[in-house]
């Protein structure tokens, strides 16, 4: 199976599996105000929107691929993750963070703070700078407000109209399926294309810095596209990224291009920690 199609199995699992706390009305009338936005270009998304947005599709996602049953490892890299987040324009966002059981190596930013990374990739990473690297690159993208901007797109200018009308005689409980349905499904469906180009490279650059602010190497995101890069071809794990993500010679020589030595004060830390192992 290609990798676009082992993604697209996950969401399908995802979409069709229930989520705890999102089956309420309240909840369907929060999900049709954000239709509502989407189809407003002008209108604003607001933090709280994000965040319900972010937890519906975290639900969904750990429904399909739970998080390790491991919880010093989970609790390390919610502290370094936090550490990181802290260092950005978005502090105050609830900012949670999780290794999932899956040995595909990808990592995944939600709308409203939700970080998830694969222990197949967390497994490849050799210290704690270049955990940071990472978790510093999908934090990008929340604080960029990459996800949200892609899943407004996603759901069109018809969104609102096209739930109003497909509402009409519906109970409740069949408003609340349906709305939850609609929204949910324009957030997990990014996952299966990825985001656009410039998007990723905007998230190594500003990963980069989050890394340096947090006291970090902000050339470990190098080593990270390095160490991928010289993975097997018929490597179905990487392959996967790949298939969502730029290639990893591009992302260097664009972080080449517009970074340069320009972080190069920043390096110079002391030699960075060693990661928390499952069983650790």
């Amino acid at each position: 199976m290609k990798p676009k199609y082992l993604l697209a199995a996950l969401v399908a699992l995802a979409l069709a599996s229930p989520a705890a706390g999102f089956g309420r009305l309240g909840d369907a009338e929060k999900l049709l105000n954000f239709g509502k936005k989407a189809a407003d270009a002008s209108a604003p998304i607001t933090d709280e929107d994000e965040i319900e947005l972010g937890r519906g599709i975290a639900a969904r996602l750990l429904a399909a691929r739970p998080l390790v049953r491991d919880e010093a490892m989970q609790r390390y890299v919610n502290r370094v993750g936090l550490w990181l987040a802290l260092q950005t324009e978005r502090p105050n966002l609830p900012w949670r963070f999780g290794v999932m059981d899956s040995t595909d190596v990808n990592a995944f930013a939600l709308p409203g703070g939700t970080i998830l990374i694969t222990q197949g990739l967390y497994d490849r990473l050799r210290d704690e700078a270049e955990l940071a690297a990472v978790l510093s690159h999908e934090i990008a993208h929340v604080v960029e407000r990459h996800q949200v901007k892609a899943i407004k797109k996603e759901m069109g200018t018809a969104f609102a109209t096209e739930l109003a009308g497909e509402a009409a005689g519906r109970s409740d409980n069949q408003a609340v399926r349906m709305f939850g349905q609609k929204a949910f499904q324009a957030g997990t469906e990014i996952f299966v294309r990825g985001l656009d180009k410039g998007d990723e490279h905007q998230a190594d650059v500003h990963g980069m810095v989050i890394s340096a602010r947090g006291g970090y190497n902000p050339y470990a995101l190098a080593s990270v596209l390095h160490t991928l890069d010289g993975t097997a071809a018929d490597d179905a794990g990487v392959a996967l990224m790949f298939s969502t993500h730029p290639t990893a010679v591009s992302r260097i020589e664009h972080l080449e291009n517009v970074v340069g030595d320009k972080l190069e004060a920043f390096a110079a830390v002391e030699a960075p920690a060693r990661m928390v192992r499952p069983g650790q």
